[in-house]
């Protein structure tokens, strides 16, 4: 073998032997993050929904930390007659309908007269920094998932309820 094909052996080694490490150790760190939940409705912890929401919903944080990057997943119980203005977030947004109905609509101002109701079982997923708003006019439960960390910013400043 020359010294040149050897070098090349040698590099090429060393290469696969730092992938294969990084790889496992990749491998490790989802393992840890991805400990199995089981939750049945009765196991939620509410507590008052983030400041950055308006007053009077009540979240469960069932996996992750929507303040740090990474996945994470949470419901919210909106109360009735409940008004999300227009906002975008800075990742995707993926709601479910549990139950109720919500119902969203695009665009730079909430308008109870536009958007599309979305009862139990439904779906949506917010592009980032789409403009959206969202209302609720019985009580309802959505779960929403994403990257973190989550965050959401109000189209008109005087709505985020974080300045009242």
């Amino acid at each position: 073998m020359t010294r040149t094909t050897a070098r090349a052996v040698s590099v090429t080694t060393a290469m696969m032997m730092l992938t294969v490490g990084a790889m496992a150790l990749a491998q490790r760190a989802a393992t840890a993050q991805s400990a199995h939940v089981m939750a049945t409705p009765g196991d939620l912890k509410w507590a008052d929904a983030p400041p950055s929401l308006p007053p009077g919903a009540k979240a469960a944080i069932l996996e992750g930390d929507p303040a740090k990057p990474g996945l994470f997943t949470m419901r919210l119980q909106l109360p009735a007659n409940y008004r999300i203005p227009a906002h975008w977030h800075p990742a995707d947004e993926h709601v479910t309908v549990m139950s109720g109905t919500l119902t969203m609509g695009m665009g730079d101002k909430l308008d109870e007269t536009k958007g599309t109701p979305l009862t139990a079982g439904s779906f949506a997923l917010m592009p980032s920094k789409t403009n959206h708003f969202a209302f609720a006019k019985a009580a309802t439960v959505i779960q929403l998932h994403g990257m973190g960390p989550w965050g959401i910013t109000y189209v008109n400043a005087a709505d985020d309820p974080r300045k009242k």
